[in-house]
């Protein structure tokens, strides 16, 4: 992989540094906006919070990170369901305050380990995470949601908070996913740049067809909606709960994983290595602070999304303007109710047909990284790392440590570390049968 430095990608549409023209630029941001709406509001809308906060920091989130990783790294910042249990149970007993106190630790805590990182270097990153493992791991993170595509495309949510299959969703899903592959194969000029965008818009018409796109919430949204901002010392009376810090902080362990091997995945499609520059502890640090803005003005904590590096996959534009644009335009959206609703009204069918194509794509990186590295599986050791990888994560064999959860990805991952480095190059029986052909 190229340093990024001096560098151009010239098989992309657009490189990181590549700047749009202003009426591109604008569309290829509200695309990835529209990429990471229904995961970021999903979020705030199960603990409780305002959706119009968890908007505008993701936003701010995302120029900050943009800003402290030197404008190297085209990442996108959304709502992180990594937190959802614990914020449910906090939101019940401390209410909001106790979960902002927990959102400013983790970013914290992402702040320490930066720090830590600066000081011992990433050289170690390359040792642990050698292709047999970052190839797995990058499957996992797009086949492990699998599952939510799959329930969004086909499941309907009743009155009663139960679901139920209806055959309209997975239709709705299956025309999206269809028209969107349409546009990515035969389009051209400007439009071609945007079909997950376009795909959206066409689900999005169907599902109105279909009949399955609730509008009341868009005719009861006034244009202008101030987001109801949660500020400490203004909004309410600060009361510090150890409880909280200790509920959220453990779980950023848990998250880095999920932004290790986000970078992972950038570093493949960009071929440049992010870990080197503009290095794990500005990436690291961007997510941190991130997180802790957002604690600081009413939202739940942030982590770089999948969702958005599919699209990158997909367009092959990683112009850092465009997800710039894409921040900006989410903090807009958060003070204009009717857009927030309409976006809102997306139903999940949509983002579910949209997914298929995202989540895959990501999975199919990850695939790529084996056979451009010339990974032999017949070597016993290669086989052992990557199923216990594959199997774990996607099956979401998730560890369960009193109220802490550690995903099936977290496990796979630290697996497949330790795996990488006790296991011997070759078994005792591939050595044995090489001896014996001498």
């Amino acid at each position: 992989m190229a340093k990024t430095n001096n560098f151009h990608n010239d098989d992309v549409v657009l490189d990181i540094h590549d700047r749009p023209t202003l009426g591109h630029w604008i569309g290829l941001s509200i695309q990835h906006m529209f990429a990471m709406f229904g995961s970021t509001v999903l979020v705030p809308i199960l603990v409780g919070l305002n959706p119009g906060i968890a908007l505008f920091s993701s936003g701010v989130g995302t120029l900050i990170y943009i800003l402290i990783t030197q404008g190297k790294i085209p990442a996108y910042m959304g709502s992180s369901f990594s937190f959802i249990v614990p914020m449910v149970a906090l939101m019940k007993t401390t209410g909001y305050p106790g979960i902002a106190q927990g959102t400013v630790a983790v970013g914290l805590v992402y702040l320490i380990v930066a720090l830590i990182v600066s000081f011992v270097g990433s050289e170690w990153i390359n040792k642990i995470l050698p292709p047999i493992v970052v190839g797995p791991i990058v499957m996992v993170i797009g086949l492990s949601l699998a599952g939510t595509a799959a329930t969004d495309a086909t499941m309907r949510t009743l009155a009663s908070g139960s679901t139920t299959y209806d055959w309209r969703y997975f239709a709705v899903a299956l025309i999206t996913l269809l028209v969107t592959i349409g546009f990515n194969m035969y389009l051209k000029g400007f439009i071609s740049l945007i079909p997950i965008l376009l795909g959206i818009v066409v689900g999005y018409l169907v599902a109105v067809l279909f009949g399955i796109v609730n509008f009341s919430g868009v005719m009861a949204a006034s244009w202008f909606s101030l987001p109801k901002f949660q500020v400490p010392f203004l909004t309410y009376h600060f009361h510090f709960y150890w409880g909280a810090v200790l509920s959220l902080a453990p779980i950023a362990f848990v998250t880095m994983t999920e932004h290790t091997g986000h970078i992972m995945v950038l570093n493949k499609l960009t071929k440049r290595n992010f870990f080197e520059d503009p290095g794990l502890n500005h990436t690291l640090a961007g997510d941190g602070t991130a997180s802790i803005i957002a604690g600081l003005v009413g939202g739940p904590p942030v982590t770089s999304y999948g969702e958005n590096i599919g699209v990158l996959a997909i367009t092959k534009v990683h112009s850092v303007y465009v997800l710039a644009g894409a921040g900006v335009f989410a903090i807009i959206f958060s003070f204009i109710g009717k857009l927030s609703a309409l976006i809102q009204s997306i139903p999940s069918p949509v983002i579910g047909g949209i997914s298929f194509l995202l989540f895959g794509t990501i999975a199919s990186n990850g695939l790529r990284v084996l056979i451009d590295e010339k990974v032999d599986f017949n070597i016993k050791r290669n086989l052992m790392i990557a199923s216990a990888i594959l199997v774990i994560g996607i099956g979401n064999a998730y560890l369960q440590l009193g109220q802490y959860q550690f995903s099936g990805l977290a496990v796979a991952t630290v697996l497949g570390i330790i795996l990488n480095l006790v296991l011997p190059q070759k078994a005792v029986s591939e050595r044995e049968f090489e001896k014996q052909k001498k």
